[in-house]
Parts: structure tokens; sequence; C-alpha cells
């Protein structure tokens, strides 16, 4: 098979290029996710991906393609791509730790940080442009806004015109109390930037401090994530991803960016999103998602958050009964161990805590389709099976030594 445009990352590698040395993590010489991709990348349909399994302490790395095709740049774990949706687990983990700290209850009403929400009013109807508002019975938790089911739109009317990084966040926050509300807080789900925002806002009313600084000194910093940001340097972007849209059975084209991402992307008018915002890499988002997979602790071993912490409240369901799967931001287990999320650009990153494995997939696409997904989920359970099996070859060979 043609390998153009493909890198295999061994460990030392990955050590260099996150700052940590992985100590007890190897390579695990398969290729499965390059197999089951690279046809796509010969087509120009999937311009480049970076892929990682991992499972008890095995690893497959493999970066693919380009982060631009034009200028023949090649996909490498240090490139900048923006994660869109996938900040929201970051706002969790944020949340999880006043909750676990004693400052905040998942329960306490929104009003009691954010007075603007004390009363809601619920559109009923929109008939010849004449809305029908009725008061909201329901307090407004902030489990509500976390969970997607405060009834809150997709994104405030000042976002949908600025993007994501347009608004401050206790500005949006100001001017989704003021909107009307779709539902019944906690009875629906309607899928939120907004409520993710309105919880980072509960975070700086809380902590005094701005969200985006306090998950840089409780979470980006201690886990060595440097290269995460809401303000990437120029530096940063002159290594980022480029984004293209995909038509299917044409070769992806490249686009100069998104509206909820307009430019520039960086300057003193570019606030923090904690609903799509973070710009990252994928060696430093492994290290976000390998925290959560090991129950709070990096790979550094510093520890973020305590175990109870992780299991109760990032990757277990807290919706109510019939309302779906979803966690503090996070897609929530099911019962398998697996949580996590993706991103509006195809990034996606999903971990399981019980046995210890990690799907983690970085492109920067509009549209679709994106017939690769498929292989490469086979790929995935390929990739596990293989280390299961060279895990259990290992002990077995111990047991004779």
């Amino acid at each position: 098979m043609d390998r153009i445009g493909t890198r295999r990352v061994g460990m030392a590698a990955i050590a260099f290029l996150t700052g940590f040395c992985f100590a007890e993590t190897k390579d695990s010489g398969t290729h499965f996710a390059e197999e089951a991709v690279l046809p796509y990348i010969q087509k120009g349909e999937c311009p480049g991906a970076i892929s990682i399994f991992y499972k008890d302490g095995v690893q497959e790395t493999a970066c693919m393609g380009w982060a631009d095709v034009d200028k023949k740049i090649p996909m490498t774990l240090d490139k900048m791509f923006m994660q869109c949706s996938q900040t929201k687990g970051f706002c969790g983990v944020t949340i999880a730790m006043l909750v676990e700290e004693g400052k905040l209850s998942l329960d306490d009403p929104v009003h009691k940080y954010l007075p603007e929400f004390k009363t809601l009013w619920i559109q009923t109807s929109d008939q010849d442009g004449v809305r029908t508002l009725v008061k909201a019975k329901n307090v407004l938790t902030v489990k509500d806004v976390m969970n997607h089911t405060g009834g809150f739109p997709f994104e405030i009317p000042s976002k949908s015109v600025l993007g994501w990084p347009g608004v401050p966040l206790r500005v949006t926050a100001a001017e989704a109390a003021a909107c009307p509300i779709f539902f019944e807080p906690g009875t629906k789900e309607r899928y939120s930037n907004t409520g993710i925002d309105i919880g980072a806002a509960i975070v700086e009313v809380i902590t005094g401090k701005k969200w985006d600084v306090f998950l840089k000194e409780r979470v980006l910093d201690p886990l060595g994530m440097t290269d995460s940001t809401f303000n990437p340097t120029d530096e940063q972007l002159a290594r980022s991803i480029q984004m293209y849209d995909l038509k299917k059975d044409q070769p992806a084209a490249f686009t100069t960016h998104d509206h909820w991402m307009p430019l520039p992307h960086n300057g003193p008018d570019v606030y923090p999103s904690a609903g799509a915002g973070l710009w990252t890499t994928a060696a430093d988002q492994l290290k976000f998602y390998k925290m959560l997979m090991n129950l709070g602790v990096g790979d550094n071993g510093v520890r973020i958050l305590k175990e109870e912490t992780v299991k109760n409240l990032l990757a277990k369901n807290l919706r109510p009964a019939n309302l779906g799967c979803y966690s503090l931001g996070l897609a929530a287990d099911s019962g398998d161990g697996w949580f996590g999320h993706g991103g509006a650009w195809g990034t996606n990153c999903s971990v399981n805590w019980k046995t210890k494995q990690l799907k983690l997939w970085v492109v920067q696409y509009r549209g679709g389709p994106r017939p690769w997904e498929g292989a490469k989920e086979k790929a995935a359970q390929k990739f596990f099976a293989s280390a299961a099996a060279t895990a259990t070859t290992d002990a077995y060979t111990g047991r004779l030594n």
C-alpha cells in the first residue's frame, strides 16, 4: 500500500511532542487506522487525519495525509485545530471541580449565581411574527444548563452573527436570560452551546476568575497542555490544520474559515466560549482524555479530579429518564464505561474508564459524507482485539519467566 503522506509515530516521538515520557505505553506495531483511511486520502476525499487508539498501555498512532494539501504539509501531533464542541467537556471538568470542593451543587438554581435567570419565559408559539410567552414554573438548575435540558437555543442571537468567540461569557449569559426558552427546564432535551456557556459564567462568579484563566490554571497547565488556548498566537495559527469542505464523490475543497469562527482567529476581540471554542493539538487533547480515562489522573501523574467525581459526574448519565445519555458536557456512559464527545468539524474522542481504551480522531472538515467512518470503527475494533491478545501473551510470557 502507498504510504505517501502518512507518518508512523513511535513512542519516542510522542514523548517529545507531548512533553512527557510514556514509560508504560508501548507502540502496538499495528497500522489498522492507516490501512482503513489511506484509500480515502489517495482519492482526495479525506485530505488528512490523525488517529490514536489506546488500550491497557498499548497505543497505535497514525498521522495520515496532509494538514495542508496544496503546500504538502504533513499531519503531525503538534498541528493546531479547532475542536469545537469538545470544549464542552472541559467546562464539565471545571464544574465538577467546584462540586468536588463543595462550592457548587448541580441542583443549585442558576439564579443563585446569575440573578438574571430568576424569572424565565417559555415561548409556546410564534405565529405571524407574534410570540406567545408563558412564565416558566420549573427552577433552572446548574445540571439543566450543563446537560442540554435548559430549553435554550443552540446559540444566542449575537453569536449567530458574531460567531463563537464574538461575545464574552457573562454577556452571553445575560442575553440568554433575556430571551425566551423553548420548554420547562428539565423536561426535554435541546442541544445548546448556550447552556454550557452559562455553566462557564457560573464558574466565573464562584471563582472570581475568568473561566479560561481558571481552566488554564487548574486543568491545562497541570496536564502540560501548552498549545490549548482560546486565543492562539500567530505562530500557533501558522501550524494549524486547514479546513476543507466535503462533497459526495468529489475531492475535498479548501475553505478559509467557517462563519462560526470568523477571521481573525486571535486578538483583543476574541473571547472564550465554553460551548465551542478551544484550539488545541492532538498531543494536548490526548493528555486531557487520558486523564478522564484514568479517572482524574494525567499521564504525568497529576491528579485533576477524584476517581468518584469522574465516575459519578462526568462518565455517568445525569439526565432525567428517557431524555438520552448526557453528562456534564460529555456524551455519557450507557453502562459499558464509554464516554467522550465530538466536534462539528469531525474531531472526536471517547474513552472507556473500565477497560482503559481510547479512540481519538482529528480532522477539520465541514459537510459530508464521511465514507471512512465505518472503516475507521472496524480498525478500532481490530486494534482493541490485537492489543488484548498482546496483553494476554505478555502476561503468559511473564509467568514462564
